[in-house]
């Protein structure tokens, strides 16, 4: 099968500034591309890399992009002027996924270029009007019902495949030395409720905090998708009274690195506030298949694979007092370490769902149904296509 993946205007593949699309399908590219499958993926450009290479058998393309930006004023032409920019990069294919706000609209006038499939990543912000004709895959229940919402025409042409796993975070089992740390792994930004983190941490009892650590990683950058310099330092305000418990490391984007820090630590918090920001919480299962235990807030995306009381637990972020809450839930559950194992352990074996091989078979599945039933065949590489070394040299 000929498969094209295309990414938005603002983050490069590799991921090397973050992004969970970017890295989920930089991952399933490459299993598509193992099990035999003709893949090209497209994404932006970067100075760090180069405009044509191979990885791991998928051939990238690479198309000069943006800064990302968080104003939607400036988002969608930019993704509009990016969507001009690949079309003519994309090759005959079977399927065309894309995650990118313009182009289902754009490339569906030519059927070579593969079937429009069209990763919704995020909550429908009215653009499915546009999409009347196209394929949409989204990663819970809670946006395809948002999707259902908007058109309810839609329901034939969406299905739920959630994000898949890297073999790297499937910890052996969870690390019976880990230390007392509470990490968090994501944007550090004030949708992320990192603030009433901090507050709740600073209300633990005081025997209890001495014995456990808070470590946050994530950038704080605008570039990035942070809350700015502003938001950093208000956490670190809101940090100085339990300083000495509680640790800024910044951005880590390297998987490995990323990875050790998850293994290393007990629990996991991702106290989100954003209603319409979340739309599955890939940390908090990285985490889980690393070995720690989640702590979310009542988000209705974690419900697809949390269940409060038996493989993490829920706090309610909407009262009036959310702080007191998760401080309420974390001070009975930090001291008792029968309840964080048993967590622990149902948490890393409820993750093992969410393997790379098993998604990517979904998804592999649906595509062949798509573009031509179970007699279409992974496609042999083409007689003329050029090496891997051409490629990269390739202007």
């Amino acid at each position: 099968m000929r498969i094209t993946i295309t990414q938005g205007p603002f983050l490069p593949v590799p991921p090397l500034l973050g992004g969970a699309v970017e890295k989920v399908w930089f991952a399933l590219g490459k299993e598509f591309a193992r099990r035999g499958h003709d893949v090209t993926h497209v994404s932006r450009a970067h100075p760090s890399l180069p405009r044509r290479e191979i990885i791991d058998g998928v051939r990238h393309l690479r198309v000069s992009g943006f800064t990302a930006t968080p104003s939607p004023a400036r988002r969608m032409p930019r993704d509009l002027w990016y969507g001009l920019r690949v079309l003519p990069h994309l090759p005959p294919a079977d399927i065309l996924v894309t995650n990118s706000f313009w182009l289902p609209v754009l490339a569906r006038a030519r059927r070579s270029r593969g079937l429009v499939y069209a990763h919704v990543a995020r909550y429908p912000r009215g653009q499915l009007k546009l999409y009347r004709r196209t394929i949409l895959q989204t990663v819970s229940e809670p946006i395809r019902q948002a999707i259902l919402a908007e058109d309810a025409s839609a329901a034939a042409r969406t299905r739920v495949i959630p994000y898949p796993l890297s073999a790297g975070y499937f910890a052996p089992s969870p690390a019976p030395g880990a230390a007392n740390t509470l990490l968090y792994a994501g944007r550090v930004h004030p949708e992320k409720g990192i603030r009433l983190l901090i507050d709740a941490f600073a209300r633990l009892p005081e025997a209890l905090r001495a014995s456990w650590r808070l470590r946050i990683i994530g950038p704080w950058e605008t570039a990035c998708g942070g809350g700015g310099e502003q938001h950093i330092g208000e956490l670190r305000s809101a940090a100085a009274p339990v300083a000495d418990r509680v640790e800024f490391t910044g951005r880590i984007f390297d998987e490995a690195a990323l990875i050790a820090h998850y293994r290393a630590a007990r629990v996991f918090v991702y106290p989100s506030l954003a209603e319409r920001g979340e739309t599955f919480g890939l940390a908090a299962l990285e985490a889980m298949a690393s070995g720690c235990a989640p702590v979310v807030s009542s988000l209705a995306c974690f419900r697809d694979f949390i269940r409060p009381g038996e493989n993490g637990l829920v706090f309610d972020h909407r009262g009036s007092d959310p702080a007191a809450a998760l401080a309420s839930a974390l001070g009975a559950f930090l001291a008792d370490d029968v309840s964080i194992n048993k967590l622990r352990r149902s948490a890393w074996q409820s993750s093992r769902a969410y393997t790379l091989e098993k998604i990517a078979t979904r998804f592999l599945d649906d595509f062949a149904m798509l573009a031509g039933g179970p007699g279409l065949r992974p496609a042999k590489p083409d007689a003329g296509l050029i090496s891997a070394q051409q490629e990269s040299a390739a202007p």
